[in-house]
């Protein structure tokens, strides 16, 4: 977790819903939060090719090493994305916060030197990585985080960084105020860039 310990305890800040918050009173995304993201990643792709879905699944079990052919998966970005921005367009503002504060989360958990001497790319371009990692969903996401080694050489989803954020701003005029303290940003993660 990026430098933020959880501890028992609920916050009392009125929200949608209670919320876990850390030692410092910033708010985590609950159990039920990221059950909900990854939900509606898996949603979004379900509406995407057979093949798409193939690689992307193959994605989490391969060995690392070379890079696969990600055209199928690349060709259906646009899809996915279109796809989630209409699952969750006219949710509720705390529900776009709650989404967007597990986004900023997981990103920010996989911003780790590690992960990226496999992606290489600038600061934007590790974002961007990052955010492809997400996009692939679950099963590729906890793959990279447990080797890094399985994470992809110049496989980027920009739109992804800060998906519920824009959608968001979209219905509301401003980005969301997450509470959770950290930041999406490449190399803010500082136990990921220790050493």
């Amino acid at each position: 977790m990026c430098a933020l310990m959880p501890r028992s305890g609920i916050s009392s800040v009125p929200y949608h819903h209670l919320m876990p918050v850390d030692a410092n009173e910033q708010r985590l995304p609950s159990a039920e939060d990221e059950a909900r993201f990854w939900a509606r990643v898996e949603a979004a792709w379900a509406q995407c090719s057979a093949e798409a879905n193939r690689v992307r699944r193959a994605l989490a079990a391969r060995a690392p090493g070379p890079d696969t052919d990600l055209s199928a998966v690349e060709g259906a970005l646009p899809v996915f994305l279109g796809t989630l921005a209409d699952q969750c367009r006219e949710l509720p503002g705390g529900e776009l916060t709650s989404l967007d504060r597990v986004l900023e989360r997981k990103l920010c958990d996989i911003d780790r030197a590690d992960i990226q001497a496999v992606t290489d790319g600038s600061e934007d371009g590790f974002l961007y990585a990052r955010g492809f990692i997400v996009a692939m969903g679950r099963d590729f996401y906890d793959a990279v985080t447990s080797d890094p080694q399985v994470a992809m050489m110049d496989a980027e989803c920009e739109e992804m960084c800060y998906f519920f954020a824009h959608l968001y701003r979209e219905r509301f005029g401003e980005f969301p105020e997450t509470g959770s303290g950290i930041s999406r940003e490449s190399c803010s993660n500082v136990i990921g860039w220790a050493g």
